[in-house]
């Protein structure tokens, strides 16, 4: 257990805190949080790359934890209210695709290797970005327009060209599959 991935699991423990301050309307603290995550995520990030401390747990538990962190944030915004419901189906949607083709593959024997491209980089930082954007607004009372718009577009193109390239790619994978 290196240092990098107990920053890694305590990140994950700030998802329920998040979720918390958000339904009892304690923006200010799911603000806070927020930032708190992602400077912990820059950390264990720069401490496992600077000083070689990487590992298999690492490379499982660092997108977990950023995916939880997210889903739970999108999750909570959108059952409040505070952002659109059809972005939150389309972030969580993506999410639940591409585990389940990870799925899949592992039954049919045929483990797929997950990279991100750059593109599923863009639409993490278009969907942190987002977050934040409608976490400062709702704790420092202002209006986020016309910011939320444009990173709505882009949350959405880049979602929907990140789903869309990772299917191409494991239909692709999956389909050297040899019938019996």
């Amino acid at each position: 257990m290196s240092i990098p991935n107990i920053i890694t699991l305590g990140r994950i423990m700030l998802v329920p805190i998040i979720v918390w301050a958000i339904v009892s309307s304690q923006m200010e603290v799911a603000f806070a949080v927020f930032l708190i995550a992602g400077v912990s995520d820059a950390v264990d990030g720069f401490l496992a790359k600077r000083f070689n401390m990487s590992s298999e747990l690492g490379a499982l538990l660092d997108p977990l934890a950023d995916k939880a962190l997210l889903v739970s944030i999108y999750l909570s915004l959108g059952i409040w209210g505070d952002i659109p419901r059809w972005i939150v189906i389309l972030v969580v949607s993506r999410d639940i695709m591409i585990v389940a083709a990870v799925i899949v593959s592992w039954l049919f024997d045929k483990p797929v290797e997950m990279r991100p491209s750059k593109v599923s980089k863009l639409n993490t930082a278009a969907q942190v970005a987002y977050a934040a954007l409608v976490l400062a607004a709702l704790a420092f009372g202002f209006k986020p327009g016309p910011y939320d718009m444009i990173l709505i577009g882009l949350v959405t193109v880049f979602t929907l060209s990140s789903v869309s390239l990772y299917l191409v790619e494991w239909l692709r994978h999956m389909s050297t599959i040899e019938a019996k």
